[in-house]
């Protein structure tokens, strides 16, 4: 039987995010005197608007500045260009009792040789993750698989030719294959989401993995964006398809990553926003999302992907006042490295479940991915604020 969100739990006061000795325990001197440079320039709107460009056209024209994007913004947010290169950042994580996500971070690709390679990458990922309490939990980008144009044309009802139907076909192969492997070796993978004018098509790709593939635990997980004022709705929608269906469901919640793409398709083609109005009706619905989750847990298995302190803290209440265990297996928190290590660690300190996007892939394959996360966050009102207030403060307990 499908339940419905409760009232909104009293706060919690046991758990602090201010301990920085804590969350920057496994971070060396060097480590974060590097991260406080680092978070001074991102925190500068023009590095980041001219950033890109200029790094680009220096990759172009041969500049050596490889070894000065490795050495620098790809150390602290990637863990490595290989999974193997991985590893240190993984054992890294886990002496602070962080699991990691590998995340092959390499974007734009538009081919099918590139795609069967991306999901082989994938199936590679999971079997490193067998029988590695480090890594507990794995991940892919439907377009890292399926050509964009293919989903948009999916998406908005055109009918297909036949050779795009076989195209399909052959994507569906691969969602398949990585779910399956995931199933075979029991090894959670979640589905990321993608621009709202592909979703649908994703959506459904997830809640059919999920049909086949969690009838007895929850393996495949589906992202809901809850800057987007429709998701609430799906993520209740799926979960109610799947109770009364007789499988499990996963779900991701995330905020979003795509706001300024999806306001100005909205206004070019002239259709409302699926963005939420203010960012209070997207933390209402975020926080809603969790209450759902929580609610329904005998059902529901989620990974509260978030940055943000006011619903790490929400989710702890929730869980107390359900008396659902910190470690509760179908609970997660999550961030990205390099970021929010005072919400990771110190969750992870008190016994909660947390693990970190790791991503990786060959330096310049990764600039996209680095670039786009750098924008997110300076549009994030205060986060790099955060960030430098704690490094700093860390510098100056250890005196450096």
């Amino acid at each position: 039987m499908l339940i419905h969100e409760t009232d909104t739990p009293s706060p919690e006061g046991g758990l602090s995010f201010e301990n920085t000795e804590i969350a920057f325990r496994h971070t060396s001197n060097a480590a974060l005197r590097r991260a406080y440079w680092l978070f001074k320039l991102i925190n500068i709107n023009f590095f980041v608007r001219v950033g890109p460009p200029i790094t680009n056209f220096a990759l172009k024209i041969r500049l050596p500045i490889k070894g000065i994007i490795r050495a620098t913004i790809f150390k602290h947010f990637c863990g490595g260009e290989t999974i193997n290169g991985c590893t240190q950042a993984i054992n890294n994580l886990h002496q602070g009792k962080v699991g990691t996500i590998l995340d092959y971070s390499v974007e734009g690709e538009d081919d099918e040789q590139v795609f069967d390679e991306t999901r082989d990458e994938i199936i590679r990922i999971i079997y490193r993750a067998v029988g590695d309490p480090a890594i507990p939990l794995t991940v892919f980008k439907p377009t890292g698989v399926v050509r964009f144009g293919l989903l948009e044309k999916l998406d908005a009802g055109q009918t297909l030719t036949e050779a795009e139907q076989n195209e399909f076909s052959r994507a569906k192969g691969r969602f398949n294959d990585i779910c399956e492997t995931a199933f075979d070796l029991d090894i959670p993978v979640m589905i990321d989401a993608e621009e709202s004018w592909i979703q649908d098509t994703i959506d459904a790709l997830a809640l059919n993995m999920m049909r086949e593939y969690n009838k007895t635990r929850p393996i495949v997980y589906n992202t809901y964006q809850l800057y987007r004022h429709d998701k609430l709705e799906s993520l209740r929608k799926h979960a109610t398809t799947a109770i009364d269906e007789g499988f499990y469901f996963g779900a991701k919640l995330v905020r979003g990553a795509y706001m300024e793409k999806e306001r100005k398709r909205a206004a070019d083609n002239g259709y409302p926003s699926p963005i939420q109005t203010t960012k209070q009706a997207t933390d209402y619905d975020y926080n809603s999302a969790m209450e759902f989750c929580i609610a329904n847990i005998k059902h529901v298995a989620f990974v509260a992907g978030t940055h943000n302190e006011d619903s790490c803290r929400f989710l702890v209440d929730l869980l107390n006042t359900h008396k659902v265990d910190h470690n509760h297996p179908s609970v997660y928190f999550s961030q990205l490295l390099g970021m929010s290590d005072n919400l990771s660690f110190n969750l992870a300190d008190a016994n909660y479940n947390v693990a970190k996007y790791v991503p990786y892939g060959p330096v310049e394959a990764v600039l996209p991915y680095l670039f786009r996360r750098a924008e997110e966050n300076t549009a994030i009102s205060g986060q790099m604020s955060r960030e430098l207030g704690l490094i700093a403060k860390e510098k100056k307990r250890r005196g450096i």
